[in-house]
């Protein structure tokens, strides 16, 4: 069930009807929302609603028995035992068939004439995010950054609630959990979140989708056909898909929890606005970057221990990000490009004090720099994009007598720079509007809800492509 769809919007017609009249009753409301969660949930497959059940179920318990132990060593054994677990079934159903698949090739290339089976595994929706707020909740528990949770709804609620299932923001325990012991109002203000939800309809179902079908997939698919002018534009087309994709679901799950009456962090802030990759990765897919530094750099050590030490876990925190993407080399290959941009960042640090680093606090320094991580990021996100590293190796690689004029639309290069000029509006921009509209009626923004709606469906084409990060 996608958001851009006329069966969510009923779906959330219902939901929100039944919600409403249960303000005031907590646990009821929450009930009624794990239940609303997991009928979403099955739309995609009933058969994983059980895996999402016995994921919540372990986290529940695992929160109890850390609660419940005297000795850290004990606490140390029992999330280091509950978070092995949900690692363990996050590799099952995401890594299993790429890794026996990487030693099958070994085994062959040894001529032991062995061979392990593949049981090609069904990659469950959202397995990654609802993986994340678990191990995230057991180690926040251990580290007693939020108190247990004595009530399985609220943790059923947490794992599962439908806005960011399937494709985030992570949401902190000890931001979420907290706003369920809450009293809730019967009525919402809607405007800033009607201004989300259309603008991210907008990024999704216009500059999305039509910079894909019109410029990115017929590129990707076969870069030999086109000249590099229009694999630079295809470039540049994919990162603005990507962009408007990701940040389009994230704006539209944070103004449906709005309306539900629960509040989601920020998960964009202008990453192409970003004058160094550290910047970018505090910009882009906030949740997820700030989940990797403080539950796996930091607890490697973070940049104490010297420079090597830092630079080990730089390189084994963007590593494990690329393959936290998808189980495939070039997630490997995206995420250790970033990682070794990151080391060298931290080496130029040393240059802080000469005409280097006083260039790049300058104006046009600034500029240059801005640049150069685009352009970087971009050529990362060639590798993010393409099927293999044979696709990469075609489409970076100039061929005899290609074509040098742009086979691109005027209209499509327009949405391109529709969608980078975006990073230039503020993030306040929703909040800021909605302040300005503060005495309309909420009717009004329901009528402007469905107006918008209807020009969006009537300016986007056909069909509605899945969101880019639903297959992670």
């Amino acid at each position: 069930m996608l958001f851009p769809t006329l069966d969510f919007l009923l779906f959330f017609f219902v939901v929100v009807a039944f919600a409403a009249p249960l303000a005031a009753y907590g646990r009821a409301r929450n009930l009624m929302l794990v239940v609303a969660s997991y009928y979403f949930y099955a739309q995609w497959n009933w058969h994983f609603c059980f895996l999402l059940a016995g994921s919540s179920v372990l986290t529940y318990l695992g929160g109890l028995g850390i609660a419940a132990m005297s000795s850290d060593r004990a606490r140390r054994l029992v999330v280091g035992v509950t978070v092995g677990m949900h690692l363990l079934l996050l590799a099952l159903f995401k890594y299993y068939d790429f890794l026996i698949g990487g030693l099958n090739q070994a085994l062959h290339a040894a001529q032991t004439g062995m061979e392990i089976p593949l049981i090609e595994v069904i990659l469950p929706v959202g397995i990654s995010f609802f993986t994340f707020h678990g191990i995230s909740y057991l180690v926040d528990v251990y580290r007693g950054d939020v108190a247990v949770c004595r009530r399985l709804d609220d943790i059923l609620l947490y794992l599962s609630f439908f806005p960011q299932l399937v494709a985030g923001p992570i949401v902190r325990s000890s931001f979420f959990l907290p706003q369920l012991a809450q009293p809730l109002s019967a009525t919402v203000p809607l405007a800033e979140p009607v201004l989300l939800i259309l603008g991210g309809l907008f990024k999704k179902v216009v500059i999305a989708n039509y910079i894909a079908t019109d410029l990115v997939d017929p590129v990707f698919f076969d870069p030999a056909r086109y000249g590099m002018l229009d694999r630079l534009m295809a470039a540049y087309g994919y990162a603005v898909q990507i962009y408007c994709d990701f940040s389009a679901y994230t704006d539209i799950a944070i103004g449906l929890a709005a309306l539900l009456g629960y509040r989601f962090p920020l998960n964009f802030d202008q990453p192409y606005r970003a004058c160094s990759l550290r910047e970018f990765w505090r910009r882009w897919h906030i949740s997820l970057s700030s989940w990797l530094r403080d539950y796996l750099y930091k607890p490697l050590g973070g940049s104490r221990g010297g420079n090597w030490f830092t630079a080990r876990n730089l390189m084994i925190t963007m590593l494990l990000g690329g393959i936290w993407h998808g189980a495939a080399l070039k997630f490997l290959g995206w995420g250790a490009l970033h990682g070794i941009g990151l080391v060298i960042e931290r080496w130029l640090e040393r240059w802080s004090g000469t005409w280097l680093g006083a260039f790049a606090r300058s104006r046009l320094g600034g500029l240059v720099c801005l640049l150069l991580v685009f352009h970087i990021v971009c050529l990362s996100w060639v590798l993010f994009r393409a099927a293999n590293f044979d696709t990469v190796l075609v489409y970076l690689t100039p061929s005899a007598g290609e074509r040098t004029d742009l086979q691109i639309a005027p209209f499509t290069a327009a949405l391109v720079a529709l969608g980078l000029a975006l990073n230039a509006v503020p993030r306040q921009m929703a909040g800021r509007l909605a302040l300005y509209a503060a005495s309309w009626p909420n009717w009004t923004w329901a009528v402007l809800a469905g107006a918008g709606i209807a020009m969006i469906d009537a300016l986007g084409p056909d069909g509605v492509a899945p969101f880019i990060y639903f297959q992670f």
